[in-house]
């Protein structure tokens, strides 16, 4: 690897040797407006996601329809090495379709912000801590391990999550979560907060679930990890709600190569797992996404094309291979002659200075007009310059 050595700040104390990563692309990605996954591709996805051993998979929601709750089942009961879990409100109905999909853990949620609880429930946190007992002891007797977030909990009063959170430990839960339910807290700001819940709990396991409305999703993610949070909830690809949720392949490269946590996923399957995701979903990778975007190993430039020809971690942090990737030279506007002299010389072909540096010119001006160059349209331009046509091997 060839990261930083600046990397390390020193702002924490310990950096933890590991972190749960619980995805939840098939309840909080299929969320996103205009994703639906049928019951067939959710049991795709998830097979996926645990072949790459995520340990914990969020099947979805039982509660939203028959289908759904027949979809987490499935999945439930697919013999998977991963944790099944599922959301559900404050209700024992929820709780109900959750125990009879067969799930490994329920995750209760209740808002927990002043505008949450006027506008959705018009309630008090005094009002619904009888319901974070009663609802957490009943999914206990029903054979549930409990997971409870409390929604919006960077715009809520620290005292108010407390109180929440005891009285769901209290009742049963194994632990507790962070939700950053409109992506408005820094990673400063959420290192503070996770500390602060953490230590009036005595430590008690933690998790936290952020979404990407500032582009910090990734961060936020990292810093509360680094805090003493123990399980994340990414999404492939990020996708999501609005501006998505902490996104699952750059959150595990950031822990394993950054910071050496361990997330114990087989990182060369994430760019199957994200292309999957891409087909199944309608959601297109961006090409400059991280890890797994198709820009990622992809190098037009002269200079730096001849400098990863000589030694790839000159502008590569990481090999593609760990991820499942492969580096690409591109032709275009800003190819120099070292990359022609290369492409020239790996198809046997060997031309006089002057004829690869009039190559070189038609290619620069062909990328100006259309972007990339093809590999059969840097042939048809060597063609042009030498007057003969040159057999090639596919690349």
């Amino acid at each position: 690897m060839a990261v930083s050595p600046y990397r390390l700040d020193g702002l924490f104390q310990a950096i933890p040797h590991e972190v749960v990563i619980y995805d939840s692309t098939l309840r909080d990605g299929e969320q996103m407006p205009g994703v639906a996954f049928t019951p067939a591709v959710k049991l795709e996805i998830a097979r996926a996601l645990d072949e790459i051993r995520v340990p914990q998979i969020e099947a979805g929601f039982p509660a939203v329809s028959p289908s759904e709750a027949a979809a987490v089942k499935q999945v439930a009961g697919a013999g998977l090495d991963a944790d099944i879990l599922c959301l559900s409100r404050l209700k024992r109905d929820d709780v109900d379709a959750a125990a009879d999909a067969g799930v490994d853990m329920v995750l209760l949620f209740v808002p927990a912000s002043p505008i949450q609880l006027r506008v959705k429930l018009k309630k008090t946190v005094d009002d619904i801590l009888p319901e974070v007992v009663r609802v957490t002891e009943y999914a206990v007797s029903r054979g549930l391990r409990v997971g409870f977030s409390t929604e919006d909990s960077t715009r809520a009063d620290l005292m108010d999550l407390l109180r929440i959170y005891r009285a769901a430990i209290d009742a049963g839960a194994e632990r507790v979560g962070i939700t950053d339910t409109v992506g408005c807290t820094t990673p400063n700001g959420l290192a503070q907060l996770v500390q602060k819940v953490r230590k009036p709990l005595n430590d008690f396991p933690l998790s936290v679930h952020l979404h990407n409305d500032f582009g910090l999703a990734n961060a936020n993610a990292v810093a509360g990890v680094l805090a003493g949070a123990r399980f994340v909830t990414t999404t492939v690809n990020g996708i999501g709600e609005r501006a998505g949720n902490v996104p699952l392949q750059p959150f595990a490269l950031a822990c394993e190569l950054l910071y050496g946590i361990s997330t114990g996923l087989e990182l060369e399957g994430l760019k199957g797992l994200s292309e999957l995701v891409a087909d199944r979903s309608g959601v297109a990778i961006h090409p400059n996404f991280p890890v797994v975007g198709s820009n990622v190993f992809s190098h037009e430039s002269g200079i730096h094309v001849k400098a990863v020809m000589e030694d790839p971690a000159t502008y590569e942090p990481y090999p593609p291979e760990l991820v499942g990737q492969r580096r690409t030279l591109a032709l275009g506007k800003h190819t120099g002659e070292a990359h022609v002299k290369a492409v020239l010389q790996g198809q046997g072909v060997k031309l006089a200075e002057a004829q690869v540096d009039a190559v070189t010119l038609k290619l620069k001006e062909l990328g100006e007009r259309k972007g990339q160059v093809t590999f059969d349209e840097f042939w048809q331009i060597v063609a042009e310059v030498t007057g003969q046509k040159h057999r090639v091997r596919a690349r």
